[in-house]
């Protein structure tokens, strides 16, 4: 329901990325129609299509100034994470933070092997992507790092038109590690108060965890609400939630897995789609000084 929004603006104001998507798709169609055409349209078409191209210029033009000083923010943040949440958080629920970060791991290496399936050179991918992996870290917002992605998208020469499209769509889909998340705090909350589950209802945390991950806003603390839902769902108590006092500890990773699996998946689809190798240049419809149409 929330695909087409009821105002254009709130739904960039309140970072709704598939309305955003949907927004964009409309009038990308309808620029790409009146170009192509005969009327007395095509002139102003062409104006506003030129129009966007030099915003999304003077766009990355602004990004590359913000990477710049993005590492002394990224200090700044952590640093404030750290001393709010404390070490004492951390060491009482050791067990459930150390079997997340375990299952992340699985999962980064998951990532890595299918990398490597596809040929795509490990070394060069990590390089670009750090930046957003930390970015995602720090911030925990996978929304707030999607510039940033993007950036790293083109510092891959991935073609822009698959990740200009798949990024967005990715940072409001692909929560993977979100889900992982909600899996291990159901698991950890259902002994803690001492509830026995069943393989039926694993699996329905499985299946309900990661539907329920779709859609949920990529921004810091919007893990609560998924874990909330699912813990109704499979009978637990809903108190259990006080989980959310190391919530940025565990957010963190979540985050950086979502962000890593999005440019993961960016980069498979770009290289079936092209076949280039890793030192190739993208075709041409993927420069940002091309005319695409």
């Amino acid at each position: 329901m929330s695909i087409v929004p009821e105002n254009i603006v709130s739904a960039f104001a309140d970072l709704n990325m598939l309305a955003v998507l949907f927004t964009s798709i409309v009038f990308g169609v309808a620029i790409v129609v009146l170009r192509a055409g005969s009327g007395d349209f095509k002139a102003p078409a062409e104006a506003l299509y030129q129009g966007i191209a030099g915003l999304e210029a003077a766009t990355l033009r602004i990004m590359s100034w913000v990477l710049e000083v993005l590492p002394f923010g990224i200090l700044a943040i952590v640093a404030h994470t750290i001393s709010t949440q404390g070490v004492d958080a951390l060491l009482s629920l050791a067990a459930m933070v150390g079997a997340l970060y375990l299952g992340l791991a699985g999962q980064l290496l998951f990532y890595m092997l299918l990398l490597a399936a596809f040929g795509v050179g490990l070394r060069r991918f990590f390089a670009s992507a750090r930046t957003p992996m930390v970015t995602a870290f720090a911030t925990q917002s996978s929304s707030g790092t999607l510039p940033v992605t993007m950036a790293a998208a083109d510092r891959l020469g991935l073609s822009r038109s698959i990740h200009g499209v798949a990024l967005p769509l990715g940072a409001t889909i692909n929560l993977d590690g979100a889900a992982l998340r909600i899996a291990v705090s159901a698991v950890f909350a259902a002994n803690v108060v001492g509830v026995s589950l069943g393989w039926g209802q694993l699996a329905e945390i499985v299946v309900v965890g990661t539907l329920i991950s779709i859609g949920t806003a990529g921004v810091p603390g919007a893990g609560i609400v998924m874990i909330a839902t699912v813990f109704y769902q499979v009978g637990l108590p809903i108190e259990t939630v006080v989980l959310s006092s190391i919530d940025a500890l565990v957010d963190m990773g979540a985050t950086e897995i979502n962000v890593t699996g999005d440019l993961v998946g960016v980069a498979l689809i770009d290289r079936i789609r092209f076949g280039r190798k890793d030192d190739a240049q993208p075709p041409a419809c993927a420069l940002p000084t091309s005319d695409c149409g």
